[in-house]
């Protein structure tokens, strides 16, 4: 393969990597910082990295650099990116105010669901990745997938209306 095809393709791995740290209102700076030290990473060990599964290897490694970093750092991060405060601003204090608290509780009744359920829900409804995307994110066949997707839909009522129950 030439180098500068190669080249090409992990840059476009990359522009992939970084948009996907954007949409997951990661600042412009630090998803700079994440796509570099995954491409860093990558060069040490691409001959260790199955061709078909390169853009998961680095979504992944860049989502633990950050994840690293967050717990390293201590930092609190609020997710608002500087265009949603236009949008904030249209919106009554009170429906500011009741959108969070849905946040929070929802949040809340994901964080009791099994890890690989929970993630693939939020890859699924917050991140609108198809399912072709998820199973190659997850390393997992697309039945897999759409099995973990069922299952947690399903675990997630039942958290949802035991949570709603108990405050009643």
């Amino acid at each position: 393969m030439n180098v500068d095809a190669s080249m090409q393709g992990l840059n476009h791995e990359l522009n992939i990597v970084y948009k996907y740290l954007r949409k997951q209102r990661i600042s412009h700076e630090d998803a700079q910082d994440l796509v570099q030290e995954t491409a860093y990473k990558y060069l040490l060990y691409q001959d260790s990295i199955q061709p078909q599964k390169v853009r998961s290897w680095l979504i992944r490694v860049s989502l633990n650099l950050f994840y690293d970093q967050f717990r390293k750092n201590k930092r609190v991060h609020i997710g608002l990116a500087e265009e949603n405060f236009m949008e904030l601003s249209k919106d009554l204090p009170d429906q500011i105010v009741l959108d969070y608290e849905n946040k929070k509780e929802i949040t809340l009744i994901l964080d009791t669901l099994r890890p690989v359920y929970k993630e693939a829900l939020l890859l699924k409804y917050k991140w609108d990745f198809s399912i072709e995307d998820i199973a190659a994110l997850l390393d997992m066949k697309k039945g897999t997938v759409k099995t973990y997707l069922f299952r947690a839909r399903e675990q997630f009522a039942k958290a949802y209306r035991r949570f709603y129950y108990e405050r009643s």
